[in-house]
Parts: C-alpha cells; sequence; structure tokens
C-alpha cells in the first residue's frame, strides 16, 4: 500500500484488517497517535486525512492510499513547532499527555472547518458571514476529544490563543 505520511511517501505491506492507527504506529513507528480507547469514543487517535480528522482507530489503512496523512509529529516545520503546540506548552494544555496529540489534530482541523464556514450544532446563525469561535463553539467542536486528567482550562485556552483571535468568512455558495 501506498500513503503519504507527514508529506513524505510510503510504502507498506500490511493486512488489509490493519487500522490506520495501527498501521501509524506498530508499522511505521509514528508513536504520537494514541490508542485509547479503540472504540472511537475518545479521540486520542485524532489524525489528518486530506485536512479532516478522523478517528484512525475506526478506519483501516486500505480506505486511506494515496490520501495525505498528517499526524501529530507533521504538525511542526523546519521553523519549530505549530503555533497551537507551543500555545499548549504556554497554557498548560495538558497533564499526562496521552490525549494531546488528538487534541492537537483535532483543533487544526476544528480551525479549518470555521475556515470553510461549516456550522456545529450550537452555531446560531446558519446565515451568519462569519463562525465565531466563542466559548460554546469551541467547546462543542472539540467534544469528541475527551482528557482524563480534566486539563481542559488550558486546552481551551490554547486553542482559542491560536485561533479566536479573527473569526473566518464563510465560503460564499456558488
Amino acid at each position: 500500500m501506498q500513503f503519504t505520511i507527514n508529506d513524505r511517501p510510503v510504502e507498506v505491506e500490511v493486512d488489509l484488517r490493519t487500522s490506520l492507527l495501527d498501521l501509524l504506529r506498530e508499522h511505521l513507528g509514528l508513536m504520537g497517535s494514541k490508542k485509547g480507547c479503540n472504540q472511537g469514543a475518545c479521540g486520542a487517535c485524532t489524525v489528518l486525512v486530506d485536512g479532516a480528522r478522523i478517528n484512525s482507530c475506526l478506519a483501516l489503512a486500505v480506505q486511506y492510499q494515496g490520501r495525505a496523512i498528517t499526524t501529530v509529529e507533521g504538525l511542526a516545520d523546519a521553523e519549530g513547532l505549530h503555533p497551537l503546540q507551543r500555545a499548549f506548552i504556554a497554557h498548560d494544555g495538558f497533564q499526562c499527555g496521552y490525549c494531546t496529540p488528538g487534541q492537537l489534530c483535532s483543533a487544526v482541523a476544528m480551525a479549518d472547518e470555521i475556515a470553510r464556514g461549516i456550522p456545529s450544532h450550537v452555531t446560531g446563525d446558519l446565515t451568519a458571514a462569519t463562525i465565531a469561535l466563542d466559548h460554546d463553539e469551541l467547546r462543542e467542536r472539540m467534544s469528541g476529544n475527551l482528557c482524563r486528567c480534566g486539563a481542559y482550562n488550558g486546552i481551551v485556552a490554547a486553542i482559542a490563543e491560536t485561533y479566536a483571535a479573527a473569526p473566518a468568512r464563510q465560503e460564499e455558495a456558488a
């Protein structure tokens, strides 16, 4: 199977029943994404596929051949840590750190969803030109990522500092 993982081409031979999470961790040594519940309920395994967040524990690797997969290891670049990673450090957005990779990937995708004008369950005005990342919007959009240590205040502060400053303009309907 052929993949693009963290902007690098990867070719690997694995069983067709291998989950994307197991491919990343057990076959490629990318240990950032965690196996929490292995049922898609905790978000510790969240990765980005073509910029969208998915629970990699529920996804078969074979489904994602030829697509761009980004793990927490791929968020940083040659310039250094991703701005959200720096904010997590500044705001103590982690305690044990187990959920942190999934939280980071999920928040990056969440910001893109808002920029594209995708509403959430709590978005008040579906016709507004922008979606503000307020308290309720942020918490709703991140509700699929659990932190068993309770570092939510730091997580929310880091995400808000990084993304809530300027609401994104929704794309106009064609």
